[in-house]
């Protein structure tokens, strides 16, 4: 994969004091990628400086590119409009804050030669007990009741061959369930352990008890979702005449 256009995605929420060394990491980790390139960032209506230094930084590093929400809409948001915009045939989502180490972007690109999605696994943690506890306890409860496999949900650092995501519709929250989401409509899915860091700036965004809360209830939605799935395509068979099929390669039927 490393000869296909990459897009990396990249949700950031006042992120100001992390991105000067978030863009050195991405440059080193992608100096070697021989193939064009794209620093997605999608300001999630930033407050402090973030978007400000983003559009600085751009001035002398033509791979950024900025998508702006004018309020804080969520990560759920930011990630699709991400996916939507994404003009690369392997998609990677990072966090903005520096606790996905960029360096495992081109390995996780590259897995895609063989797998439509590639998740990364956090070992060793830096994280507080409660966040780990708590994510122990979501993932262990979505995999119960979602009868899946996946062992972290929770970890932004993961790489997609964009016709995976390119059209997905999300709902608020539902970013956390894309494995299984997309495992529904047949693509191949895999796990690898990826390293993790402590955040260098700035403070966690999101609650983690809200957070968790609402993670145990949209879970009984994907649990709809999937056992109302139609997986039509494995059972479907067009059947067209000469003409018909003429027709659809050249101008549409009117």
């Amino acid at each position: 994969m490393e000869s296909d256009s990459l897009s990396v995605v990249i949700p950031v929420y006042n992120e100001a004091e992390s991105i000067p060394p978030l863009l050195e990491r991405l440059q080193a980790a992608l100096a070697g990628w021989s193939a064009p390139t794209e620093f997605l960032f999608v300001d999630d209506g930033s407050s402090d400086a973030t978007l400000e230094l983003l559009k600085r930084a751009q001035l002398s590093e033509p791979r950024i590119r900025i998508a702006h929400f004018r309020r804080n809409l969520g990560q759920t948001a930011a990630m699709e409009a991400g996916f939507h915009l994404a003009r690369g045939r392997a998609v990677v989502t990072v966090d903005g804050d520096l606790q996905n180490d960029p360096a495992e972007i081109p390995r996780l690109a590259r897995m895609l030669a063989d797998w439509d999605v590639v998740c990364g696994m956090r070992v060793r943690r830096q994280d507080t007990w409660w966040k780990r506890m708590s994510s122990r306890i979501a993932n262990g409860f979505r995999n119960w009741v979602t009868d899946d496999d996946i062992v972290d949900t929770g970890c932004t650092l993961k790489a997609y061959r964009r016709e995976c995501v390119e059209r997905l519709e999300l709902y608020n929250g539902m970013h956390r369930f894309l494995p299984t989401l997309l495992k529904m409509r047949g693509y191949r899915v895999t796990q690898v352990p990826v390293s993790h860091h402590p955040r260098l700036a700035g403070k966690t965004k999101y609650d983690t008890w809200r957070r968790l809360k609402k993670g145990l209830t949209d879970v009984w939605a994907v649990r709809w979702m999937k056992k109302n799935w139609i997986a039509y395509q494995s059972v479907l068979e067009v059947v067209e005449t000469p003409a018909a099929m003429h027709s659809r390669e050249g101008a549409p039927i009117r």
